[in-house]
């Protein structure tokens, strides 16, 4: 995009987008730092660098990151190995140092390997996670962080005793406060076509709002139910009494540790993890963007790289293309890295100019925006599209979702891709393409069967092909097209024509 489309593109909705990312992303930082036994203002930090400076070099243009949960059990160890956050700190720079590294070797093309069944398995098990998750915050049950992804938990509960649990205590105050969100969510939609001065709002803004003020409500209606006597129940920003005191609680790397063997472990560790994290959500993303683009993986190495260097020198959380906050920048009418950004810079503004006003957000708000979130990515159409695929997809399909939400993100992954691999190797089909250029006459021909082990290398050099070019795509030698592939060049397809590039496809 050009400099005035990415204004026109701002104007028009990444604003509205970037606020609900940012409602989301604060108590995330905020949770994921806790969780990790890092200072807070380390989240907060990881979280400004991910939503300013990574969505700028992004190879994406919805992508956020930020401070991953599923890293949170890795730093906590690291920290506790180490003895030292400034030492970790060093750790998290090498990782960067070594994303960036694989960045220019052109290694994103790894994230490519996983199957479309396998992505789509763990966008549904998220989903199923964060409604699982989030459950106990809706109802006033906040004694673990609201960024919490873990199946089995540091208090010895796992995801279903804790719902269960929950319940004992019920705080009739979250109760409404999450519920009048979620009635807002599921029909601000509906209610902006009658109405639609409503559409150039954010809704999960009005959510917020919403909870403020029927929690201060409470506080002279019915103290029973008023949340705001407990900072457990409420946003917990830490307050600064200038910027002065913002910079002075910044932490420096200690470069000792250089020494320590111990730090270079950890790195390659941190590197490995959030590359495949960072690339799997890039996968995961790309497979919600509305507009079907695709993303360069190469380009999100070197942006995450860069992203827990600058992290890392300023005292912040190693960094992550995160599934949650993308997802929701998605569903809430995000188009450009605008709406990431403009995450980011209200974060900068929550830290040093509005902690006060912030720490009046019930917690309860915030977990129906995730709730909302969740729905969305778990929506029952989703099962029933996959099932119609055949067998050789839920099966995968299932598999992720069953050990995403029964184990952790990581393991459902590479389980599901197991399963997947298997199916490819009992089927022993492969397939080998070739692109023959003639001018702006593109030729891409298909010598034998195709699996999604080719989707990286065919998505790439689709991803190459010129405006205004004409493209054929002969496909009568392949006897088998893997559902990847058909639905990698029917996205294609449908987006040609806005690009000037004309497309005929020919099979069997």
């Amino acid at each position: 995009m050009k400099q005035s489309e990415y204004i026109q593109s701002f104007i028009k909705g990444d604003w509205k987008s970037g606020i609900a990312v940012f409602l989301v992303a604060l108590p995330l930082c905020l949770g994921i730092a806790l969780a990790s036994g890092a200072p807070l203002l380390a989240g907060l930090m990881a979280g400004i660098v991910g939503g300013t400076l990574v969505s700028l070099l992004s190879g994406s243009e919805l992508s956020v990151s930020g401070p991953a949960a599923g890293l949170t059990i890795i730093v906590a160890t690291a920290i506790g190995d180490l003895g030292s956050f400034p030492g970790f700190l060093v750790a998290v720079i090498i990782a960067g140092l070594i994303q960036v590294a694989l960045g220019l070797l052109k290694m994103g093309k790894i994230g490519g390997f996983f199957p479309s069944s396998v992505i789509r398995g763990m966008l549904v098990a998220i989903g199923i996670v964060i409604i699982l998750k989030q459950v106990p915050h809706a109802i006033g049950d906040d004694l673990d962080f609201i960024g919490e992804f873990e199946f089995d938990q540091k208090d010895g509960e796992n995801t279903f005793t804790e719902i269960l649990r929950s319940f004992v205590d019920i705080k009739i105050g979250a109760l409404i406060i999450s519920l009048v969100g979620l009635i807002i969510l599921f029909s601000w939609t509906k209610l902006g076509q009658k109405f639609t001065w409503m559409n150039a709002l954010p809704a999960s803004l009005f959510v917020v709002l919403a909870g403020v003020g029927i929690n201060e409500g409470l506080a002279s209606w019915n103290l029973d139910w008023y949340l705001g006597d407990s900072k457990d129940h409420m946003v917990n920003l830490p307050v600064f009494a200038s910027t002065h005191e913002i910079y002075k609680g910044l932490i420096s790397p200690d470069w000792s540790f250089l020494s320590n063997p111990k730090v270079y472990s950890i790195a390659v560790t941190l590197a490995i993890v959030a590359t495949l994290e960072s690339l799997l959500s890039l996968e995961a993303t790309d497979s919600l963007d509305p507009l079907k683009r695709i993303s360069s993986p190469d380009r999100e190495l070197l942006a995450q790289g860069t992203g827990n260097i600058v992290s890392g020198l300023l005292g912040g959380l190693p960094i992550t293309s995160v599934i949650v906050r993308s997802s929701t920048n998605i569903y809430s009418g995000g188009k450009s890295r605008m709406s990431g950004f403009f995450h980011g810079i209200l974060l900068i503004v929550a830290v040093m100019l509005l902690p006060f006003y912030l720490n009046k957000i019930p917690l309860a708000c915030l977990a129906s925006i995730l709730l909302y979130t969740g729905y969305k990515l778990a929506h029952p159409k989703e099962f029933k599209k996959v099932f119609a695929e055949g067998w050789k997809q839920y099966v995968p399909f299932l598999v992720t979702v069953v050990v995403v939400v029964g184990v952790d993100l990581l393991w459902g992954i590479f389980i599901g891709t197991l399963v997947g691999l298997a199916f490819v190797i009992i089927t022993n089909y492969s397939s080998v393409f070739t692109v023959f250029k003639n001018g702006n006459d593109i030729l891409i021909k298909f010598q034998k069967d195709v699996t999604f082990l080719h989707k990286m290398s065919l998505k790439e050099a689709l991803r190459k092909i010129p405006a205004g070019s004409e493209v054929f795509i002969d496909a009568t030698k392949a006897h088998f097209m893997d559902h990847d592939i058909n639905l990698l060049i029917q996205e294609f397809m449908s987006t040609a024509k806005e690009r000037g590039i004309g497309v005929d496809l020919k099979k069997k």
